[in-house]
């Protein structure tokens, strides 16, 4: 069987998110999306928000988990999931050389476990979550780039917590 675990933090979650994961569960048995913790970002949603709203937006892909984990290294967690793989968005030459020093860090803690690289879609390559959030700011609108249920979550707390 090959799974696949594709990392990060993914708040929010966007449709180029989206698009690789069903690109990857084309390619793979199982692909599990590793929600973690990136303590340099501020957050929109909590770990449980997100694993919760990415469940919702892959629901139409049988072969796709999502699992969180705040407190390991991603080769520790592929190791512990039995993962072969780790799957890896690229936007640009920026995104390329930033994830290929992480894929050759993972690598020397871990041989067995290689990373695959997916180009970003064009209408996505200028797509991050840290865009999204300064946009979202200043009360801009990134509808076009979320799934409905993340979109829908973001409306929520537009209303309740003043974002």
């Amino acid at each position: 069987m090959k799974k696949a675990l594709f990392p990060g933090s993914f708040d929010p979650f966007t449709n180029g998110h989206l698009d690789m994961v069903e690109r990857a569960a084309k390619m793979f048995d199982e692909v599990i999306i590793g929600v973690f913790v990136n303590t340099s970002k501020k957050h929109l949603f909590t770990v449980d928000e997100k694993v919760t709203l990415i469940t919702q937006a892959v629901r139409h892909l049988p072969n796709v988990k999502v699992y969180h984990q705040e407190n390991q290294l991603t080769v520790e967690i592929a190791n512990e999931l039995a993962v072969q793989t780790i799957i890896r968005g690229i936007r640009s030459v920026k995104d390329f050389e930033y994830e290929r020093d992480i894929a050759q860090m993972n690598h020397h803690l871990n041989q067995e476990i290689e990373t695959v690289f997916l180009l970003a879609k064009q209408e996505y390559s200028h797509v991050s979550s840290s865009l999204l959030k300064e946009v979202l700011h200043f009360g801009g609108d990134v509808s076009d780039y979320l799934p409905t249920v993340i979109n829908e979550a973001l409306a929520g707390k537009r209303e309740n917590d003043g974002l």
